[in-house]
């Protein structure tokens, strides 16, 4: 697989070249198999394709602390990224056995990175339709408990990783959000409770259902990059496809289309 660390200099332009990637793939024009990493440098908010702005978005407190809302090609609801959350973009080939399932298909991604990163940080678990977690406290940690009481454990697991997926015909597009430095304040001040929530959340409010990975940046690309093989440099960008999509990725309409 071939790898490419790369942010863009706008986050119009971020965004399009996740989708570009997948139409260079998919019309044999780019690599087949494909891992980007990127991390924005500001606070933003990105709504999923069919999101709603109007009601998964505090638009008047996007407003007031200057915050970008722009749009993804891929599903699932908003969320808000920024220093501290690393962000991955996976182009792969459907294969047969995933069958065109989203459930398969986010299994095939997800069940390998959760075993590596459990690998590095125990308590590490899949949960809900899409995302990564970290379990209640192993039970390792009972010493660090008083004496003659149990360990104290959290009630449900913490989410650290959300993630969403596009399909063309032959390729898949696959991408998430890892948080290892974030402030998760920020969640609970730009977004309201999301219209669909997994079970595994209850009714906890962002602060209490999110959490950091403690990892570092690079821990999280090593560790990917090993999940995926992907060692060999992607040296060129699918200019073409990019700029093919600019002009919708940079109209706000669009964005605010739903």
């Amino acid at each position: 697989m071939q790898f490419l660390d790369v942010t863009l200099p706008t986050l119009e332009e971020n965004l399009a070249l996740d989708e570009a990637l997948l139409d260079a793939a998919e019309g044999g024009r780019g690599a087949g198999a494909v891992l980007r990493v990127w991390e924005w440098s500001a606070p933003a908010v990105v709504l999923g394709r069919a999101s709603r702005a109007a009601q998964e978005v505090r638009l008047d407190r996007c407003r007031f602390h200057n915050v970008p809302v722009v749009r993804r090609c891929s599903g699932g609801a908003a969320v808000v990224i920024g220093p501290g959350c690393w962000m991955y973009t996976l182009i792969l080939p459907i294969s047969p056995d995933i069958s065109r399932r989203p459930d398969r298909m986010h299994a095939a991604v997800l069940n390998p990175i959760a075993a590596a990163l459990a690998a590095c940080v125990p308590g590490v678990v899949r949960a809900g339709t899409s995302d990564l977690a970290r379990d209640a406290a192993p039970a390792g940690d009972a010493e660090s408990a008083p004496p003659g009481r149990p360990p104290v454990r959290d009630p449900a697991p913490r989410k650290f990783s959300g993630n969403s997926l596009r399909c063309r015909r032959g390729r898949l597009l696959y991408h998430g959000t890892m948080l290892y430095d974030f402030d998760v304040s920020l969640v609970g001040e730009l977004l309201t409770m999301p219209p669909r929530r997994p079970d595994y959340r209850g009714e906890r409010d962002h602060a209490d259902f999110l959490c950091n990975l403690p990892l570092d940046r690079a821990a999280l690309c090593r560790t990917m990059r090993t999940v995926w093989d992907a060692w060999e440099p992607l040296t060129e960008l699918p200019l073409t496809e990019l700029q093919a999509l600019l002009p919708r990725y940079r109209d706000p309409a669009w964005h605010f289309e739903l």
